[in-house]
């Protein structure tokens, strides 16, 4: 069954796909056509372009286009705060003994949140450093480029970890010379690694005083003969208890938007 859906879906995003490149190229054609005047005096559109214009430049403009926004969600994990923040809450949701409370989506929703809340100013000096005058057509691709992703480095080299860079560059036999600038594409990755390793370690902070419960309530539970009683369901109202009485979801979240004051 899951095989035939797999198929199904595949055979659904052919075809979407082929349908908007026919709709795409259809559209160019008609933008970018011309009229030419016939021999009869019937002005027909010109669909392969007119003096040296053709089809080729809109449609790579096109796909390169929706090709940027199929990959949104890949950057904004890749230069933002967003792994960190989801890590942390999953590694916090496992440790209360809750599988789905809160749900995937509501803590996703809260990542993205605190993400755009944490990133904020780095989103404003972008636009208006590089985005807002290219669209305005003060400045070329080039150095548009440049402007906007200088904040989005300085970010990234506070939370990178140096030995990362280096491993990675040295890996790669790319190595990087004194006051040198990192190439984005090594930094981007040195920086997921870097949040991911910080993730875990203060996913494991979080995880001890609840792994110091359920011992607790395990050797209790033995003590007195109940070996049969899981101890998780019965360390999961004091582990509650224990989460609630100290306010955690808005010490953790207090912890970690410090963490990167």
């Amino acid at each position: 069954m899951s095989s035939i859906r797999s198929s199904n879906w595949d055979g659904f995003l052919v075809r979407s796909f082929l349908l908007i490149a026919g709709t795409a190229l259809f559209a160019s054609g008609i933008a970018a056509a011309q009229v030419v005047p016939t021999p009869d005096g019937v002005a027909l559109p010109d669909l392969l372009g007119g003096e040296g214009q053709g089809l080729s430049g809109t449609v790579v403009q096109l796909f390169l286009f929706v090709t940027v926004l199929s990959l949104v969600p890949g950057i904004a994990m890749m230069v933002t705060c967003l792994p960190f923040m989801v890590i942390v809450f999953s590694i916090l949701r496992q440790a209360l003994g809750v599988q789905q409370a809160p749900p995937n989506m509501m803590i996703m929703a809260l990542a993205m949140f605190l993400t755009f809340f944490i990133m904020e100013p780095v989103f404003m000096e972008a636009w208006s450093s590089g985005l807002s005058p290219y669209i305005d057509g003060t400045i070329g691709e080039e150095d548009a480029w440049l402007m906007t992703t200088e904040p989005f480095r300085e970010f990234m080299m506070r939370r990178t970890d140096p030995d990362t860079l280096f491993m990675l560059s040295d890996a790669l036999n790319r190595p990087i010379g004194e006051g040198e600038q990192h190439p984005f594409s090594l930094l981007a990755t040195g920086f997921m690694l870097s949040e991911i390793k910080h993730a875990f370690q203060i996913g494991f902070v979080i995880f001890m005083p609840f792994m110091v419960i359920d011992l607790v309530v395990a050797s209790v539970l033995m003590a007195v003969g109940m070996m049969m009683v899981p101890p998780t369901v019965v360390s999961l109202p004091f582990k509650l208890g224990f989460f609630v009485l100290a306010d955690g979801w808005l010490k953790i979240t207090e912890a970690l938007i410090r963490g990167y004051a």
